[in-house]
């Protein structure tokens, strides 16, 4: 199965839907075409937005999960890479640090799909985190992912890594540079409810199997936060 592509299916996904609430918002709220009026409706819609990412939203509780103020607009593979190793170069630069290791969309072949593939299962186990996802729950999932017309593979894929009991140990399996650790952290940082205490305690115990410093962690929520 092609890993990346179904990263880059699901992150254009989760932004294609930001993009259509963003227009239903607008259309509701009569915000003008352009102006400083505009913009300052929108900064505040974008702060106070229900969003997260395209896992989040399959996975998320009835409805969609209600992320308010935290959600990545990633709609890449690049600009999940591009922002992962920003920053992180700007941690190590100031830690005093080379960077290690290549940003996702620097890799090919066979490092690309493993990077992918890690990143996916991050998200999925995020999602998972606060154990709300029941046969009900499932059965809607499959319905939703069906919809989509991702790549072939993908809907085995994603149920088998749904089944799977949580298990941070496999999330971490196989991480081997810093940079991969930054990109998992960030993915599933994208996807939690830090409201949710569950979901906090997961995202905390994940950066610390990561072997992210403190300073690295604080550096990646700010990212999200204000994204």
């Amino acid at each position: 199965m092609d890993t990346k592509a179904l990263l880059e299916q699901l992150l254009q996904s989760g932004q294609t839907l930001l993009d259509k609430g963003r227009d239903i918002a607008e259309e509701k709220l009569n915000i003008p075409a352009e102006g400083e009026q505009r913009d300052a409706m929108l900064d505040g819609m974008k702060k106070g937005a229900v969003a997260a990412g395209a896992l989040a939203l399959l996975l998320g509780t009835r409805g969609g999960r209600a992320v308010t103020g935290t959600a990545l607009k990633l709609g890449s593979v690049a600009a999940l890479g591009g922002m992962a190793w920003k920053a992180y170069q700007d941690w190590a630069q100031g830690s005093g640090q080379a960077p290690a290791g290549k940003p996702l969309d620097q890799l090919d072949g066979e490092a690309l799909n493993r990077r992918s593939a890690q990143i996916i299962r991050a998200m999925i186990a995020a999602a998972k985190a606060d154990g709300h996802i029941d046969e009900e729950e499932k059965k809607r999932i499959d319905q939703q992912i069906a919809e989509m017309n991702l790549v072939d593979g993908a809907t085995d894929f994603i149920a088998s890594e749904l089944d799977k009991p949580l298990n941070i140990h496999d999330v971490v399996e196989g991480v081997d540079d810093p940079e991969a650790a930054v990109e998992i952290y960030l993915a599933s940082r994208m996807v939690v409810d830090v409201d949710n205490i569950p979901e906090r305690i997961y995202l905390k115990s994940l950066a610390r199997e990561l072997k992210l410093s403190d300073e690295l962690v604080a550096r990646l929520d700010k990212v999200v936060q204000s994204s």
